[in-house]
């Protein structure tokens, strides 16, 4: 079963944490819905634009796995399947390109600058609730002794 053309089931549900520890990442059919909405109004724009394969390194979390993972508890998007996680692995596009284009060409939730430099994030977050429910909220992950702190950008 795929999530859509481009992310199979497996690759929506990865975690190595998960398997490390042996928590169960099944996602119930509200979570895969959820799942095949955003990546079809986030991942497969995105990856038309980036030309090539786009690493996903975190989509769906359980609840157990969000917790080992220090997820933010109870909000977070990645336990509902609405959440992905992006990473520039493979050069197509810098993380910061595919961020400054999700948030200019596409509906959104949540768009997060994940750490790393002014030039260019980490890895990006991004949520997809739906085009009414969506904020279209911009943030900035950093830290601040020690604590994962947002600024809004």
């Amino acid at each position: 079963m795929n999530i859509s053309e481009h992310i199979t089931y497996a690759e929506a549900i990865h975690s190595n944490t998960a398997k490390r520890k042996s928590i169960d990442n099944t996602p119930n059919p509200n979570h895969v819905e959820n799942m095949k909405v955003t990546a079809e109004k986030i991942f497969e724009p995105l990856r038309k634009f980036v030309g090539g394969p786009v690493k996903i390194t975190s989509m769906f979390r359980s609840a157990a796995l969000n917790e080992a993972l220090g997820g933010s508890s109870s909000t977070s998007q990645h336990m509902k399947g609405q959440a992905m996680d992006l990473d520039d692995v493979y050069g197509y596009k810098s993380n910061a390109e595919m961020y400054h284009w999700i948030k200019e060409n596409l509906s959104f939730d949540q768009l997060i600058w994940e750490f790393g430099t002014d030039m260019n994030p980490n890895w990006i977050h991004v949520s997809y609730v739906s085009e009414e429910d969506n904020r279209k909220r911009c943030l900035k992950a950093y830290k601040d002794e020690g604590r994962t702190k947002y600024k809004v950008i």
